[in-house]
């Protein structure tokens, strides 16, 4: 529990690949789609409206034909003028009802990825603590935006090929039954070994795609990881070895991702050489028809262009349901996480935690990720109003599980936490955590000015309020010195400041909060000596009235709390006063006089 994270199962735990079901994903994201209908119908009218052009382009060029009669050498000019003008007319309205169907369309998906992406950000706020113990922040930051933008790119590129491809089959059978029943059968010979190839091409490439987006999920955690982490690189000379971590992830993106472009890059092809055979048939079944004076030579040259709007969308569908495969794949992944269970509700009956004194309470807790594996076991202790407590003892030993059970980043097991005589559980947790001040052995600031980070548990404070707070957490003097005092922007995670700097931000923060109860998690494990006493003599002020929880590996920092818990293995081991604890000569002693021998 101790160290870097927050505590949790070890990763890998959560996020369990999910079999993969192209039928259920599509479903999901059609739901997605609803508050797009009346641009949707629109879309369906106009590709209705052009797939009644493109239906009357095959008939104007049969006619064209008939009009030259090879048999008396005459030829209808008069009527190829107006088809040709027809013609021409229909290519430019064709022109402009794809434009518009392009304009809407682009809308149509930057709306719905909007909401899509919405979703997943709005459910990550959902979460509980431990499912970010379980997961890389590369590979949910590949889910927000590699994956989205994957799903984006096929709905601006297939919604309109879906729609007027589908209409085009359809007018394009109907037109070639009523011209012809022979060659329609002709045309569609092929079409069982069509449906055969994409469902066998199909069946290949989903698992390549699945594994293309896990891959490039692993390898945005790793930059992020390491970009993140570039300067302790640096220090212990690892670039090698990041580079051939890098190289080991990019190879194997590398082979899924060939082997799932391969696979559907056959599909094309594939249908391309059944269309031409298509082709053939008809033109060889047309000229013995022809022959027999069944059909007119015009008639053929409609249905050869009925054959290939018919067989064109097939392929398109083809292609397009290989670009589906590869969106759902995204889509699933985000899916995913939206089918995660959030943090548990507030119960029914949850009321506000206003005016805390701050007695807390823990009975019998206990609190485990699996059965087999306790982290607490068993503790019990009670901390009145305006007292402060320090718990001690080695890494891991579950200092920090406790406060984050305090605090309801998990539930306790078994046993209960009481807060002024009320199980914590029957408070609503907004109200619960208002009470806590939490300054945490890892500091993150975000990004923006000095002042908006302190600000960040308060937004309504003045800036008096704020200056008063630095002062108070020995902040004031270093911030007065930065280029824009205040105001100066911070870049990424704070990285422009010392840990020390970062640290005293922090604490400011928290005292801003005015809260009833802190948490002091190693909040003075990052800084000097000096800076550390004059925090000491802050910390005391500031926790004059209120609970304090402090967790500390320098014991001399605790020296004046009113109790002091030794914690070993996740029970309680020792418990009293800083002389009390000396006295008993048991575990503290031993820790105390070892630390001060290395000073």
């Amino acid at each position: 529990m101790e160290g870097r994270r927050f505590g949790g199962p070890p990763r890998g735990l959560i996020l369990e690949a999910k079999p993969h079901n192209l039928a259920g994903t599509v479903k999901r994201l059609w739901k997605y789609f609803g508050s797009e209908r009346k641009i949707l119908i629109l879309l369906f009218f106009l590709s209705i409206f052009d797939t009644a052009i493109g239906l009357g382009i095959p008939y104007a060029l049969g006619r064209a034909v008939d009009a030259i009669s090879l048999s008396s050498k005459l030829v209808n000019f008069g009527l190829l003028g107006i088809i040709a003008f027809i013609m021409l007319a229909a290519l430019a309205t064709d022109a402009i009802i794809s434009f518009l169907q392009s304009w809407l369309v682009a809308g149509v998906s930057q709306r719905i990825i909007k909401s899509f992406r919405s979703s997943l950000f709005a459910k990550l706020q959902k979460l509980p603590i431990a499912f970010f113990d379980a997961s890389t922040h590369g590979d949910l930051m590949s889910r927000l935006t590699n994956d989205i933008d994957n799903v984006s790119t096929t709905i601006s590129q297939s919604t309109v090929q879906l729609i007027s491809g589908f209409l085009m089959v359809l007018g394009s059978l109907t037109l070639m039954l009523a011209l012809s029943i022979p060659l329609t059968l002709a045309a569609i010979i092929t079409l069982p070994l069509s449906f055969f190839m994409t469902k066998l091409i199909a069946g290949k490439t989903a698992p390549y795609y699945k594994d293309q987006q896990k891959e490039l999920g692993l390898l945005d955690g790793h930059l992020e990881e390491t970009i993140s982490g570039l300067r302790v690189i640096k220090a212990f000379s690892h670039e090698e070895e990041v580079i051939n971590q890098f190289d080991a992830l990019n190879k194997k993106l590398l082979e899924v991702g060939l082997k799932a472009q391969i696979w559907s890059g056959f599909l094309f092809p594939i249908m391309n050489i059944l269309n031409n055979l298509t082709l053939g048939i008809v033109a060889l079944t047309g000229g013995v028809l022809a022959l027999k004076g069944m059909i007119t030579v015009g008639v053929i040259t409609s249905f050869v262009g009925y054959s290939r709007q018919f067989s064109r969308p097939l392929a398109d569908f083809a292609n397009v349901f290989n670009t589906l495969q590869s969106a759902a794949a995204g889509a699933e992944r985000v899916f995913d996480i939206l089918d995660e269970s959030e943090e548990e509700k507030d119960v029914s009956a949850a009321r506000e935690l206003s005016s805390p004194r701050g007695d807390v309470v823990f009975d019998n807790v206990s609190f485990y990720y699996r059965e087999d594996v306790p982290i607490i076991k068993n503790i019990s202790f009670e901390v009145k109003s305006g007292s402060s407590i320090a718990l001690v003892g080695p890494t891991g030993a579950g200092k920090t599980t406790i406060v984050n059970l305090l605090a309801r980043f998990y539930d306790v097991t078994t046993g209960r936490i009481l807060i002024d005589g009320t199980d914590i559980r029957d408070y609503t947790r907004d109200s619960l955590r208002r009470c806590f001040g939490i300054v945490l052995q890892e500091t993150y600031l975000f990004s923006g000015t000095i002042k908006e980070n302190i600000k960040y548990g308060n937004p309504a404070a003045t800036d008096e309020e704020v200056i008063n707070a630095a002062q108070i957490a020995n902040a004031h003097s270093f911030i007065s010195r930065m280029p824009n005092g205040y105001d100066t922007v911070l870049a990424e995670s704070g990285s422009n400041l010392s840990q020390g700097q970062k640290q005293l931000l922090a604490i400011a923060r928290a005292i801003l909060v005015n809260p009833s109860i802190l948490i002091l998690d190693e909040a003075t494990s990052s800084v000097d000596t000096r800076t550390e006493f004059n925090i000491q003599k802050a910390m005391l002020n500031i926790r004059a009235g209120r609970t304090s929880f402090i967790i500390a590996h320098r014991l001399s920092t605790i020296r004046d709390a009113d109790t002091i818990i030794v914690i070993d293995n996740g029970e309680i081991v020792e418990r009293g006063n800083h002389e009390s604890l000396l006295e008993q000569q048991g575990v503290y002693y031993k820790l105390y006089f070892s630390q001060l021998m290395k000073t």
